[in-house]
């Protein structure tokens, strides 16, 4: 899968004012009607915990130009850095990233065991276009605008 390119995507949650960002290349398009994405977040991240409490989360599918967002809520930044240096919209319920090409926030459905990640099944609630332009994209272990 390391030559097969995913597209890139902030997921992010707040719990009783506890946020948390963490960057995936797993987000899928499940379905139409009605509006369902899943993504897949690792046992061990500490993302996990958090989403299995959360009514909710949002996507942040991020822009061609950044990666530097991308790589910071890659790297498991400390809880009071975490935000620090980064853009975000201060709408109700979890951040979502300035400058991304799109956003969706999302009613936490469903979750699956998988291995040593969890796959979680939410219902879109929310979709708006951000700017134009090439999408961030991770193919070949580096990011590439595409």
């Amino acid at each position: 899968f390391r030559s097969f390119p995913a597209g890139v995507a902030v997921l992010t949650v707040d719990v009783e004012g506890e946020r948390l960002g963490l960057t995936l290349g797993s987000v899928v398009s499940l379905s139409l009607e009605p509006p369902l994405v899943g993504v897949s977040v690792s046992r061990q991240a500490a993302m996990h915990e958090l989403l299995r409490q959360a009514d909710g989360f949002a996507l942040s599918l991020l822009a061609g130009d950044q990666e530097r967002v991308a790589q910071h809520f890659a790297r498991g930044v400390p809880p009071f850095a975490h935000w620090e240096g980064v853009g975000i919209r201060e709408d109700e319920g979890a951040p979502l990233i300035e400058g991304a090409l799109g956003w969706l926030r999302c009613r936490r459905v469903a979750e699956h065991g998988a291995g040593d990640h969890t796959f979680f099944i939410g219902e879109a609630v929310s979709v708006e276009r951000g700017r134009g332009g090439p999408a961030l994209v991770y193919v070949g272990q580096r990011y590439v605008s595409l």
